[in-house]
């Protein structure tokens, strides 16, 4: 499969009645190329809960094999085939709804400073591939460990099939755009009131491209989840810390109609994931997704334990691992 430029898959999307076959114009020639972006098994919430079988998602478009949410990784996410795209949102001093995780620019891109006090323009310039190895996005390794590092800004020739621009930090609609038929699972970053702005254009995106039946939306802090609600009623939530928690530790049910519990194996020393909060959660009606946030599940082992549990879903930073995974469990069924 070719990728031949974000932006030009963007501008040429609406040629794709189907949102499955897109010709881009090659640059520097009069020469066409076909891209096809592969259709998952479901596109709504509901026909991805009905599947009956766990699904996989691409964490920031699966960052321990690619630059953290870049269109480059979200691109060879559904390559592998995964489920569902995984977003953190972020927006920008002007205004625009950016797919990036922190509050800063410093861990991923070859500059620093708060996303809230810089323009899009500002960012869009920057290498968000810079800090990223085959091993963590980190400071301190050798110069050679870090193999997409000048790709966005034209020192490095870009891997075949792609260019410059797929290793950009992304606007989250162009994304919603470009892959007009995945499961979108959406977590708007930061705290209430402060919040309140990116949910409102978030509901808009999702309103406007007609994606409020294939998104799932949360935040940590129930409060912007609550808001959120009152924006854009009709889409799945996600409940935020608070309310997962009083289910995980007291067994209080989720409000609002919310089934889906997005957790983690672990968290700050608490053991979260247990058979019991596996058998309790599918007796209430609930689905669960797991987001590994330590590096030993990231693995093919790990991730067979974790399907083991009959979790249903990962949340993988190596999706190409967890795909495999998946298909090898479901076949032995």
């Amino acid at each position: 499969m070719q990728h031949h430029g974000f932006f030009k898959k963007i501008a040429l999307i609406g040629l794709a009645a189907t949102g499955l076959m897109a010709c881009a114009e090659s640059s520097g020639s009069s020469e066409t190329t076909t891209t096809t972006i592969a259709k998952p098994d479901a596109t709504t919430v509901e026909e991805t809960l009905a599947l009956g079988r766990p699904v996989v998602l691409a964490h920031a478009s699966g960052e321990n094999i690619h630059p953290h949410s870049t269109p480059f990784g979200y691109a060879d996410a559904v390559d592998q085939g995964v489920d569902i795209l995984d977003f953190d949102l972020q927006m920008t001093k002007d205004g625009v709804l950016i797919v990036h995780h922190d509050d800063t620019i410093d861990r991923t891109t070859n500059s620093t400073g708060k996303v809230a006090d810089l323009t899009y323009a500002e960012l869009l310039v920057l290498d968000n591939a810079y800090w990223f190895t085959v091993n963590c996005t980190c400071a301190d390794q050798p110069e050679a460990d870090y193999i997409y590092r000048g790709v966005r800004t034209g020192e490095k020739e870009a891997p075949a099939g792609y260019t410059a621009e797929d290793f950009i930090i992304a606007k989250f609609e162009d994304l919603v755009i470009q892959y007009p038929n995945h499961l979108l699972n959406i977590e708007i970053k930061g705290e209430y009131p402060a919040a309140v702005p990116a949910a409102k254009e978030l509901a808009r995106i999702l309103t406007e491209t007609n994606s409020l039946d294939r998104a799932v939306v949360t935040s940590f802090d129930d409060q912007v989840v609550d808001e959120f609600r009152k924006l854009a009623p009709t889409v799945e939530l996600t409940p935020g810390l608070d309310a997962t928690s009083a289910w995980v530790l007291q067994r209080k049910p989720l409000e609002n109609g919310m089934r889906i519990l997005q957790v983690p194996p672990e968290y700050q020393g608490i053991e979260v994931l247990t058979q019991k909060l596996v058998d309790d959660s599918h007796a209430a009606g609930y689905v669960l997704w797991i987001w590994p946030n330590e590096r030993k599940w990231e693995t093919e082992s790990g991730y067979t334990d974790l399907l083991a549990f009959g979790v249903d879903g990962i949340n993988a930073a190596d999706p190409t691992v967890a795909v495999a995974v998946a298909k090898a469990a479901l076949a032995t069924k």
